[in-house]
């Protein structure tokens, strides 16, 4: 019985030996990657729907009512099942009512700053539409459900925010193609922006 294992192992050993090439041997693990993530070509349509706005939003996107318990009649989220992502819209009328206006401005900045917990930068800027309409736009950066949030007004009737929201906090670098993509859609969506 020992003359037969013997041999095996000996057998077995010069298998494994003979099994390890150089290319082996000097193996180094490859670095974490992401999945490629296809991106469709950025097209766009009017929505339609009768709200005291209009613009144009993401053919690759379905308009849907905000169900939040406390959401206004034209709050609504621009859903993109594809990137499991949404644009989030919130519109209040202001009556004339300055009081209102700063309110509306005053809640902005808080739900921006509502991040500052996990993000590496808050930038603001203020961009000036196509149309002649003014926007501040928020840039949050780092590991943030939500990494642009904006809010335009006329001033006087119409107060709308809106926000891209991923469902959890994401390793936006990642996503980055994604939301640059989203980014992009939004900035069409103010650039179209029309009050009715």
């Amino acid at each position: 019985m020992t003359r037969l294992i013997f041999p095996s192992l000996i057998i077995i050993g010069l298998l494994f030996l003979g099994g390890c090439n150089k290319e082996e041997q000097n193996y180094v693990p490859k670095p974490k990657g992401y999945n490629r993530i296809e991106l469709p070509e950025h097209s766009y349509r009017h929505l339609t729907e009768n709200h005291p706005y209009t613009f144009q939003y993401s053919k690759h996107a379905i308009v849907e009512p905000d169900t939040f318990p406390m959401a206004g009649k034209d709050w609504i989220f621009i859903n993109y099942p594809r990137f499991k992502a949404n644009i989030q819209l919130t519109y209040k009328s202001l009556g004339n009512d300055p009081v209102h206006l700063k309110a509306f401005i005053d809640d902005s900045y808080k739900l921006a700053a509502k991040h500052q917990i996990r993000a590496s930068s808050i930038q603001e800027q203020r961009v000036l539409g196509k149309t002649g309409k003014t926007a501040i736009l928020f840039k949050i950066e780092g590991d943030v459900p939500s990494p642009y949030q904006f809010y335009t007004t006329d001033s006087t009737e119409h107060f709308m925010r809106g926000a891209i929201y991923f469902p959890t906090a994401v390793k936006n670098d990642s996503l980055a193609p994604v939301i640059e993509y989203l980014q992009r859609d939004m900035v069409q969506l103010l650039n179209t922006l029309e009050w009715r």
